[in-house]
């Protein structure tokens, strides 16, 4: 499963080392889940392994939209270092609004009580902690990662090419 989500990042960044960018910044995510799973003392079951299997989803998302902006301000013109920036920032507030508004919509399986409560709790909390510390610190993890990656990127295949902008090519000549 993880050759097929690294073969689709390649193809989707044209490399074969920028996906790396994305998938080292799941393991804080999944350790986040662990971690609230142990904190609250719930066993690893099978409704906390599809939380996780949701939670990668949705941490790889994130990852995945930070990567695309700053490699498209990459492809602009900018440094490594200020297309990670820009990237993270462009996306931050999306990221973080998305990301809270699903914790905060977790909170009652995290207090669930009566019958199916451990199931509940189990997928609520493993979500709620892999999103809250995935996120927080793949916020500041993820531009990292990719300006490292970027930066191997073209050492070895040299600078990404400019992306022409379509608005420029729509100008009409002024009449003289």
């Amino acid at each position: 499963m993880i050759v097929f989500v690294y073969l689709l990042l390649s193809a989707q960044y044209e490399s074969y080392i920028l996906p790396f960018a994305v998938l080292l910044s799941l393991p804080v995510g999944i350790f986040g889940a662990f971690l609230f799973i142990k904190l609250f003392d719930i066993d690893n079951n099978i409704y906390f392994q599809v939380a996780l299997i949701m939670l990668i989803g949705l941490l790889a998302k994130n990852a995945i939209l930070i990567v695309e902006f700053a490699v498209q301000r990459r492809k602009s013109g900018m440094s490594i270092v200020e297309a990670g920036i820009a990237g993270a920032v462009a996306r931050l507030r999306p990221i973080l609004m998305t990301s809270f508004a699903f914790i905060f919509g977790l909170i009652p399986l995290v207090t669930a009580k009566g019958a199916g409560a451990i199931g509940n709790r189990s997928i609520g909390t493993g979500a709620v902690g892999g999103m809250l510390v995935g996120t927080l610190v793949g916020a500041l993890f993820i531009p990292v990662f990719f300006m490292i990656f970027q930066a191997l990127q073209e050492r070895f295949s040299g600078l990404p090419e400019e992306k022409e902008n379509p608005a420029e090519q729509n100008v009409v000549p002024e009449a003289e």
